[in-house]
């Protein structure tokens, strides 16, 4: 509901249709048809005393998408000794430490944050703008070196979605209740106020696409765990805000289509090429490697997960149902254990078994050679 209303205000700025005729305080108006009537929308600013006895604010469903959200982070990767957030083959943190980290970036971030847009934002938007995303790409490229591939990518959603959840309750709602004071109290409404409140509004409405795809990235392991995942993710947030803006300006006239296909094609690239760049190989097996080895390979290092009766605490069914037990069920999941073990080694889950680079490079050599049960 929180996008749902961000698209459509944003979409409502961008329709309204001004007239000669139209009061001094009216910015356009706009009729829509919905449900079997007609809707006329005026946007406008109200004379001193003439507030409305009814009058209906779009907030809580940020606040409750902000809780929830944050509320299954924490769960998900704070308890249980933080054992989603910690990936001891990228930076082995005591747990504390990375919870730490966490919490504190978030906090950081938004001050910076918004100290850049009330210091510069007025007077030299497009130099706090620049600043804005070198910030947000260094900040989810240092994630990338200090979490798991997966948790770097939620830290990121969550450092986004923190940041349009200040902008909503620490300068938009603020801005808006001034403005209805001064309406109560017979005075004229600063326009400054709206416009401060507009310029976070219009922020939030280019992050929700990269935010969007941060909240189901964990079903895309290709993306989070490539050797390059933050590039990956760069790629999504540039192709996702920059289709959002161009979706924005199309109905000023301009022209949009060109544009919104390239930037399209900036977010199709990172998950259709970049995953696919492949890193450098650590280990090259020259020889054959027998369906022996690549069993003895997988009973160390998955089978605590993946069997019938799991022996990781964590799990206490085979995650996704996928089962290891005996050496049909081993062959059969071949491709996906060379895109999960071999390519983007998201599995073993943050290599909790110790799986070593020469055992992935041996069953991607059981595999590439037909994954034989010989």
């Amino acid at each position: 509901m929180w996008i749902g209303n961000s698209m459509l205000f944003n979409w409502l700025d961008r329709n309204l249709i001004k007239s000669a005729g139209d009061p001094p305080l009216s910015q356009g108006r706009i009729y829509m048809v919905h449900s079997g009537a007609f809707y006329e929308v005026e946007k406008k600013l109200l004379a001193p005393g003439e507030l409305p006895a009814q009058l209906h604010w779009f907030k809580w469903q940020n606040g409750i998408t902000w809780m929830s959200g944050v509320a299954l982070f924490i769960v998900v990767y704070y308890f249980n000794d933080a054992a989603f957030l910690v990936d001891s083959a990228v930076r082995d943190l005591a747990p504390s430490v990375a919870i730490s980290i966490s919490l504190g970036s978030l906090f950081v971030s938004w001050l910076l944050y918004d100290m850049l847009w009330h210091t510069l934002g007025e007077k030299h938007g497009k130099l706090a703008s620049a600043l804005s995303l070198l910030g947000l790409f260094g900040s989810a490229f240092a994630y990338s070196l200090i979490f798991s591939g997966r948790a770097a990518y939620m830290q990121t959603g969550v450092l986004i979605g923190s940041m349009m959840t200040g902008n909503v309750w620490l300068r938009i709602l603020p801005s808006q209740t001034q403005l209805i004071d001064a309406t109560k109290n017979g005075k004229p409404q600063d326009a400054v106020l709206s416009q401060r409140a507009k310029q976070r509004s219009i922020h939030n409405n280019y992050l929700t696409f990269p935010l969007l795809f941060i909240m189901i990235s964990n079903h895309f392991p290709a993306a989070y765990g490539h050797a390059y995942g933050w590039l990956v993710l760069f790629a999504v947030m540039v192709g996702g805000a920059g289709v959002r803006h161009f979706m924005n300006v199309r109905y000023a006239g301009q022209l949009w289509l060109a544009p919104a296909l390239g930037m399209a094609a900036v977010a199709i690239a990172g998950l259709m090429i970049v995953t696919r760049l492949k890193a450098p190989e650590k280990v090259k097996i020259t020889g054959p490697v027998s369906f022996a080895r690549a069993q003895e390979i997988i009973i160390a290092r998955c089978a605590s997960c993946h069997s019938r009766h799991p022996t990781d605490k964590e799990f206490p069914a085979p995650p996704s149902g996928v089962v290891f037990d005996s050496a049909g069920q081993i062959a059969g999941m071949a491709a996906r254990i060379n895109e999960r073990a071999v390519k983007t080694h998201t599995m073993p889950f943050l290599n909790r078994t110790k799986m070593t680079d020469t055992e992935r490079a041996e069953l991607g050599a059981w595999i590439s050679a037909g994954a034989k049960l010989q």
